[in-house]
């Protein structure tokens, strides 16, 4: 009888089973509360993790609400259950078999003291990374850049610096390719030095500055390579910032990093929307001669800037890991800026009786620049192992920019100018990463650019005429095109304390400049190799020696070949030369680091000898102009070829820890740029002995006040034509943590002096000129910053970051 019934059960059992659909188990619901140990309080946004023992892969999760709740749905099993809170000690439960709702009660984390130790350290260290091609700068304590614009950060990373006119330089060469996580991007816009004005410094998670790039790096940029890192968190659940700011001059602005992990997924966001005002202004005060140098008249201008930049930028991403081994991201960017500049210009003019006269110009300038950008990268490792992998990457960019002013001169419509730029720009590249023994490394890859843009340049003549005026039409339409196609190659490995990285680069270039109203049709080609090495010696964990060697080419751009002038004012335009040729130069540094307990000091030497050289001059055009019934010569800025340059210095970046509440960091370059060549019969020869200094002071005063100061000093230079003067600049930031550190307020104030101008004289056979150039005054800026899930000093553990790299990452 018992037999039969044990069958009966059974059988019903199994029909039971039968009538379920196939592979489908019901689901169940599993709850509880997340407090903390010490204050009892909730924790909201931890993260509760489900991942299934049967199959590894199936993960599901979610994260609690704002009284540290959470509540997830699923199908019943056995689960590898965790729930982490970022600086945390993570809680775990394995091979927990969940058939029916379960309640896993109130869950209590500690602070995970160790993970707060290497916080401690991680943020409390120099800031440099060293690897055998760059150097690493993580930017997020720099106080003084708070509520600021990318262009802001870099002129406060060593070895970096940005002149009144926004230009960036590295150790002093304002030929630096600027690359967004590693590749060239539409992010910078068609005009980098405006773009990095109108990013938010809230942006960046890190700069590498890249002084002697590896042959993965394509060959662009004499002076190197700096590398932005945009922010982009790993960790699980919901986190990230938001940070306002206002400002005087008026600015205000709200910009923020949100991030969502929940098993294979990674949604990331940049966003924020700005308001600036950048007032600045200049003189420039011409005297003119004749061929036998006897005077004959002058122009003094004075002008005054007004700029209004406005606009929103969003950078969007879904990162999909879809196993363990292989990860597919994508990601957009948008950026529209809407800005409005105003110039006045004053002129006065005497001539050589001592007669005087004035004039005045209205430029009312309108631009409208939109950005657009879609990015593909695949990732994939063989075996489980990191540094054998194999990437893919894929980007399209189109960026339209439109310039439209009504220039009134004395009162009169003088001109109508219109400008209106496309760019569409395609970029592929991939890499293959195989490990060769146990410290060795070989890479393979090819990179793609090809790029096409549209100048149509319109000018108007309205009153005086063009035939009053008697100078060349300037309106023109250019189209030009660039294709670049590399294929490179490298090895490294590291023998001991040596390391090394050895590589080989071969760029196919082809370019096409088409002038649509002169029919002018040009074609430039050329190819080049670049060998790249760099070696590293560790004599201990605390001192090494460095020495890089690379071969590098300076392209001309567009703007540069365009034969057509572009004015900015009646008595000044600039002018490109379609004749020009590209440069190449060849480069060596030694570089010795030197860690002590307190102090770190990081030294290099450098040499670099250029031939064809890119230069700028500045020249009589043999026209005149009509101003106010008078005939005055017009000046052309063009770029030449000259024969050759040799750029040799020394830099020093050192970081003094006194105490734990007080951080000193400089840096120190000074170099020497000796150009030799000569130009339609006038000798360029110059030398020139320049340096440029920075000193951060940061200190925590009582009541956990951080402050900061930052002085900054460039010496005086020389070119063939021009001297400037030295320029000097002092800013001061002071910063608070509120609300357990979950909010930071800041207060900085730029340029406290008021300094930060350019002063320089130019000579030249047929005219002398002293100018001065203030690009935008001192200015004041509070910023609020509010965290949620996410620390002010975030770990860097436990995050697969394609960005950074090891030994031999480029």
């Amino acid at each position: 009888m018992k037999k039969l019934l044990l069958i009966a059960l059974t059988l019903n059992f199994t029909l039971l089973i039968a009538q379920r659909p196939q592979g489908q188990r019901p689901n169940i619901k599993v709850t509880g509360i997340v407090i903390d140990k010490d204050s009892g309080e909730p924790l909201e946004y931890a993260t509760l993790v489900l991942q299934s023992v049967r199959n590894p892969e199936q993960v599901t999760g979610g994260i609690t609400n704002l009284e540290g709740v959470f509540e997830v749905e699923a199908p019943a099993g056995m689960y590898n259950i965790s729930i982490e809170y970022i600086s945390y000690k993570t809680f775990k439960k394995e091979k927990q078999l969940l058939r029916t709702n379960t309640d896993l009660g109130k869950i209590v984390l500690a602070i995970d003291v160790e993970q707060l130790a290497e916080i401690e350290v991680i943020a409390e260290k120099t800031t440099v990374e060293l690897r055998l091609d760059k150097k690493i700068y993580n930017v997020g304590k720099d106080l003084t850049v708070s509520g600021g614009t990318v262009s802001d950060v870099l002129d406060n990373v060593p070895s970096v610096s940005v002149d009144v006119e926004g230009n960036v330089q590295l150790r002093g060469n304002d030929d630096v390719r600027i690359l967004i996580n590693g590749k060239p991007s539409a992010i910078t816009g068609l005009n980098s030095t405006e773009a990095l004005r109108q990013l938010p410094a809230e942006s960046i998670e890190k700069v590498e500055v890249i002084t002697s790039p590896s042959a993965r790096y394509d060959a662009e940029g004499s002076g190197g390579i700096i590398n932005i890192i945009l922010r982009r968190s790993k960790l699980q659940g919901l986190n990230g910032a938001i940070t306002t700011n206002l400002g005087y001059p008026n600015s205000a602005g709200i910009n923020g990093n949100i991030n969502y992990r929940t098993g294979d997924l990674n949604i990331f966001t940049n966003a924020g929307y700005n308001y600036r005002e950048r007032p600045g202004n200049s003189f420039n005060d011409t005297d003119f001669f004749d061929a036998t140098g006897t005077f004959t008249n002058s122009i003094r201008e004075e002008r005054a800037f007004e700029r209004i930049r406005k606009g929103y930028n969003l950078n969007f991403g879904v990162e999909w890991y879809v196993n363990k081994t292989a990860s597919i991201t994508q990601s957009i960017f948008l950026r529209n800026s809407d800005n409005n500049n105003e110039t006045t210009n004053s002129f006065f003019q005497t001539d050589n009786l001592g007669t005087t006269s004035s004039g005045f110009r209205f430029d009312p300038e309108a631009e409208d620049d939109k950005t657009f950008q879609y990015s593909f990268n695949y990732d994939k490792q063989f075996n489980g192992n990191s540094d054998h992998k194999l990437t893919f990457a894929f980007q399209y960019e189109t960026s339209d920019e439109s310039e439209e002013s009504l220039i009134i001169q004395n009162d009169f419509d003088s001109e109508s100018v219109e400008t209106i730029v496309d760019q569409r720009r395609v970029f592929l590249q991939s890499d293959y990463v195989v490990p060769i023994g146990e410290s060795g490394q070989f890479e393979l890859g090819y990179r793609g650019d090809f790029n096409q843009l549209n100048t149509d340049y319109t000018v108007v003549f309205i009153s005086p005429t063009i035939d009053e005026l008697g100078i060349t039409d300037p309106s023109n339409v250019l189209n030009y095109k660039e294709t670049i196609n590399a294929i490179y190659t490298q090895f490294g490995t590291k023998i001991k304390q040596f390391s090394f990285l050895s590589g080989l680069r071969y760029e196919s270039t082809r370019l096409i400049i088409n002038q649509i109203e002169t029919g002018d049709f040009n074609r430039n080609n050329f190819d080049g190799l670049f060998p790249t090495l760099n070696l590293n010696y560790e004599f201990s964990e605390t001192e090494s020696i460095q020495f890089g060697y690379n071969r590098r080419i300076r392209r001309p751009r567009s703007r540069f070949l365009n034969p057509f002038p572009s004015r900015s004012s009646p008595t000044n335009l600039f002018q490109g030369n379609p004749n020009l040729t590209p440069s190449f130069s060849n480069q060596v540094d030694f570089g010795y680091l030197k860690r002590y307990k307190k102090l770190t000091l990081n030294s290099s030497i450098y040499f670099a000898r250029a031939t064809d050289v890119i230069t700028f001059i500045t020249e009589d055009t043999g026209e005149d102009t009509v101003f106010d019934g008078e005939q005055v010569s017009i000046i052309r800025r063009t770029p030449v070829n000259l024969a050759r340059n040799d750029r040799y210095g020394f830099e020093m970046n050192t970081n003094y820890r006194p105490t734990k509440k007080w951080n000193i960091n400089g840096n120190v370059n000074l170099f020497n740029l000796i150009t030799r060549g000569d130009f339609n019969g006038q000798n360029f020869d110059a030398d020139n002995l320049s340096w440029f200094v920075r000193l951060n002071n940061k200190i925590t005063l009582p009541g956990s006040v951080d402050w900061q100061t930052r002085l900054f000093y460039r010496g005086p230079s020389e070119t063939a034509q021009t001297k400037n003067q030295g320029i000097f600049s002092m800013s001061l930031a002071f910063s608070k943590d509120l609300f357990k550190e979950k909010a930071s307020l800041a207060f900085n104030v730029s340029d406290v002096f008021n300094s930060r101008r350019r002063v320089s004289e130019t000579v030249t056979p047929f005219f002398t000129s002293d100018s001065e150039f203030q690009f935008r005054v001192r200015s004041y800026n509070l910023s609020f910053t509010y965290r949620f899930n996410q620390k002010k000093k975030r770990t860097q553990g436990g995050q697969r970051d394609s960005d950074g790299g090891d030994e031999f990452e480029g």
